[in-house]
């Protein structure tokens, strides 16, 4: 559905959607885009969601969509959106279903040279490894009490069970722990579901890459990151919190629907489903919510481990030789208490990025101290068979987007259009073509992710560092992909 309703230019990058267009909006709608890109964005009904969020209780400054954004339930996915903690509100859909989905760049002392003549035994070693697709179940398996242990304390705790390096949380976003984590507000069947998954890919669009340092645009931010010059190998890999998280958002969609503290009956779309962040409903979601963060941090965390060992298999020396440190890890669908500017002063909100980065700037205090001097890194993700980038926070993005960026290029096509439009096992076979060896759980997620279905990653990123919210360090091509 092509958007008609009324869109103000404001710059060259930026466009409102009038707080008149509704009634019920508190706020403007405000679009992060390049012209080239909008007519792209214009024909997907997103931009009707991002005025639907700013008619939320308790938003501040305006309903903020990122250059990736597309239709998503409830709010956009690529939606930036902040409230007041003690006037506002927190939504489920504000965050997504897969709560910390995320991204976490490991880098290797390895060159592509190095690693072509194996690549095909590397794919399949990390392959058996690190399974992935639908409801795969992981190689170690937890007890209620050992889960309820990382659901509390995060990548530190698995750190000391022997499944990471001791500077590991350093290189994650909130050290790998949400403080805020209570376990005892996930329900019997989250637990359940999520004791037998940490170290799994998942499906969809999860992918574990393995690629190699391109362009570096900027050298001492590269330098600052580990990127030493073009062909070294990194690996990066995209999950969430599985089933566990998938669970803690069904549950809590349900409550605020149903509780006399959710909002529904004054909703413009019930998908936008919430409740004062104060309330009973709203604080116990936040804290299953926090505990899914950490599961999602621990996940990514146990995959980097189990990877460790796959390199270390295929190459015939310790991971530590092999120089696997994480680069950063970064959270993309979570609802974060921050301290702000907004209107002049100071002011704790609630910011929701569902398909959104965190780009804090040099100086920020919550910057890890490796990175304090050139800005937090920002990974962003290509699509399958094409180019990803690390980026570094700006100085703009606290002014702009509440600290935030784009999380990848963002789809163009529904899933099925995509499956309609290619055959996986054609897609695999170009590729392979191309030098990027693919393999995917099954053909069909191949179709699915095809690299026509996603926007153009460069002009995703290109748009962010003209707003001046990100800024370009280096290029990544991809080697080899595993499509969960």
């Amino acid at each position: 559905m092509t958007w008609d309703g009324p869109l103000d230019r404001v710059d060259e990058y930026t466009y409102e959607i009038p707080a008149s267009y509704k009634k019920e909006m508190r706020v403007p709608g405000r679009v992060y885009a390049s012209e080239g890109m909008l007519d792209q964005i214009l024909e997907d009904n997103a931009m009707e969601q991002v005025a639907n969020v700013a008619t939320l209780p308790g938003i501040v400054d305006a309903s903020m969509a990122m250059p990736d954004i597309h239709w998503g339930y409830g709010f956009p996915i690529g939606g930036v959106a902040a409230f007041d903690v003690e006037e506002g509100i927190i939504s489920p859909g504000g965050v997504g279903y897969d709560i910390n989905c995320g991204v976490r760049l490991v880098r290797t002392g390895l060159t592509a040279d190095e690693v072509e003549p194996k690549i095909d035994e590397l794919i399949d070693t990390l392959f058996a490894y690190c399974p992935s697709g639908v409801g795969e179940d992981s190689q170690v398996s937890f007890s209620k009490s050992e889960l309820e242990d990382i659901l509390t304390h995060g990548v530190p705790h698995l750190v000391e069970q022997g499944y990471g390096w001791e500077d590991d949380p350093a290189h994650i976003e909130h050290d790998g722990a949400h403080p805020d984590a209570a376990h005892e507000y996930a329900s019997k069947k989250a637990k359940e579901r999520g004791r037998t998954q940490i170290g799994t890919l998942g499906a969809g669009n999860h992918f574990l890459e393995i690629q190699q340092v391109g362009d570096i645009v900027r050298s001492e931010e590269a330098e600052a990151f580990g990127f030493t010059e073009p062909g070294q190998i990194v690996l990066m890999i995209h999950s969430g919190s599985r089933g566990f998280g998938h669970q803690v958002c069904t549950d809590y969609l349900k409550r605020m629907e149903r509780s006399r503290e959710g909002m529904a009956d004054e909703l413009v779309d019930k998908q936008l489903a919430c409740a004062p962040f104060t309330s009973d409903v709203g604080q116990h979601y936040y804290g299953a919510m926090c505990a899914a963060i950490n599961y999602a941090f621990a996940n990514r965390q146990m995959l980097t481990h189990q990877a460790r060992q796959a390199f270390g298999d295929v190459f015939g020396e310790g991971p530590d030789r092999l120089g696997m440190d994480i680069v950063y890890d970064v959270a993309h669908n979570i609802a974060k208490r921050e301290t702000h500017q907004v209107d002049g002063g100071e002011r704790d909100v609630l910011v929701h990025r569902k398909g959104a980065t965190r780009a804090y700037p040099s100086g920020h205090v919550d910057v890890s101290g490796d990175y304090r001097d050139v800005g937090q890194p920002v990974i962003i993700p290509g699509s399958m068979g094409t180019c990803s980038w690390v980026l570094a926070g700006e100085h703009g993005s606290m002014k702009r987007s509440f600290g935030s960026t784009c999380h990848g290029a963002g789809r163009k096509m529904s899933r099925t259009e995509a499956k309609n439009t290619w055959r996986g096992r054609t897609l695999v076979e170009d590729l392979g073509d191309r030098g990027i060896k693919v393999k995917p759980a099954s053909m069909r997620v191949a179709a699915e992710e095809a690299p026509g279905a996603y926007k153009d990653v460069s002009g995703v990123v290109d748009t962010c560092e003209g707003l001046g919210i990100s800024k370009k360090v280096t290029k990544l091509d991809p080697v080899g992909v595993i499509k969960g």
